[in-house]
């Protein structure tokens, strides 16, 4: 009975993912991608995964607000020591129409194996020629609250 219980379970957390579109995971492998440039230290890899002029912006839970250009982004990302790993929480949502798409969904961000801050993460993306790119990046940063903390 519980190999039967699992199953259906399993089956359940992966019908979400079947339901996705072409487009739909191509939009969400950008934005891993560039979790994935963030991991490896890689800043040509997170600048392949933007547009040359994207930006980021921040709020933190204080009110205070900042601004970076991508290739800051990455040029800050790539200095840093230690292990640091973004991440989904759960499958994000994703919003298509024509070329243009929103993906968000709720992140945490790990330090050296560490929780450091969590929150939402919202990639506005572009369909170029060379697929799927992020125009901007507008995320929260939070530190209470966060789900498993």
């Amino acid at each position: 009975m519980t190999k039967r219980l699992f199953t259906i379970v399993l089956f359940f957390a992966f019908v979400p993912l079947l339901a996705q579109t072409s487009d739909e995971k191509d939009a969400v492998a950008a934005a891993q991608k560039l979790f994935n440039g963030m991991a490896a230290h890689d800043a040509a890899m997170i600048r392949s995964s933007v547009l040359p002029d994207a930006r980021l912006y921040s709020i933190r839970a204080d009110g205070t607000s900042s601004v970076m250009s991508a290739e800051d982004f990455s040029t800050r990302i790539a200095a840093v020591k230690g292990d640091i790993a973004e991440r989904f929480t759960k499958q994000p949502t994703v919003l298509i129409r024509g070329r243009m798409a929103q993906v968000w969904g709720e992140y945490e961000f790990l330090r050296d194996g560490k929780f450091g801050h969590c929150g939402v993460d919202s990639f506005s993306l572009f369909n170029t020629a060379e697929g799927w790119k992020i125009a901007a990046i507008t995320y929260t940063t939070e530190t209470t609250g966060c789900p498993g903390q």
